[in-house]
C-alpha cells in the first residue's frame, strides 16, 4: 500500500478540529455579510459574489446540527471546489496546514459530536487532538445542490 503524504487544513468550529484536503480548497477569505436568498436550505447563510460567480455561503455549524454558529471577526469562508462547483464554508478559525500520511487518518473510526460519516473522510490524531477530516463532495446531498441550483 503507498503511503502517499497529503496537506491538510486545519481549522475550528465549535471548539472541535476538522481538517480539509489544500487540494478541495480555492481560496480563504474573511467573512463578511452575504445576501439572503428566500427558500435556501436553513444552514445556507446566504449568497456572495466572488470572483463575478454567485458562491453560496454554507454554515457548517447548522449543517451538521452543532450548537448555534455565531460569526466573529475571527470567522474565515473557505472557498472549496468539487465537481466543478464552489461553495464557501464559514468556520470560527482557520490554524494551520500540515502534512499527513494517508496511512495516518483513521477511515472506519466511529465519529462522534452527532455528525454524520457520510461527511467524514477519516479521523487524524495530532498532538493529542483528534482532527475531523471531511470531504467536501459529501457536504452538499443532490437534493441540496438542486435547491442552492449550484
Amino acid at each position: 500500500m503507498e503511503n502517499k503524504e497529503i496537506k491538510v487544513l486545519i481549522f475550528m468550529l465549535k471548539n472541535e478540529y476538522y481538517a480539509l484536503d489544500i487540494m478541495q480548497i480555492e481560496r480563504i477569505l474573511a467573512y463578511e455579510e452575504t445576501t439572503k436568498i428566500p427558500e435556501m436550505p436553513s444552514f445556507v447563510d446566504g449568497v456572495k459574489d466572488y470572483e463575478g460567480r454567485i458562491l453560496p455561503i454554507i454554515n457548517l455549524a447548522k449543517k451538521f446540527n452543532i450548537d448555534s454558529c455565531d460569526v466573529t471577526k475571527e470567522s474565515k469562508v473557505i472557498v472549496t471546489r468539487c465537481d466543478g462547483k464552489h461553495m464557501g464554508i464559514v468556520v470560527d478559525e482557520v490554524s494551520e496546514v500540515i502534512n499527513v500520511h494517508e496511512k495516518d487518518i483513521e477511515k472506519n473510526a466511529n465519529v462522534t459530536n452527532g455528525i454524520s460519516k457520510k461527511y467524514v473522510n477519516g479521523l487524524i490524531k495530532l498532538k493529542g487532538n483528534i482532527i475531523i477530516s471531511l470531504d467536501t463532495k459529501y457536504i452538499l446531498s443532490e437534493f441540496d445542490k438542486e435547491q442552492m441550483d449550484i
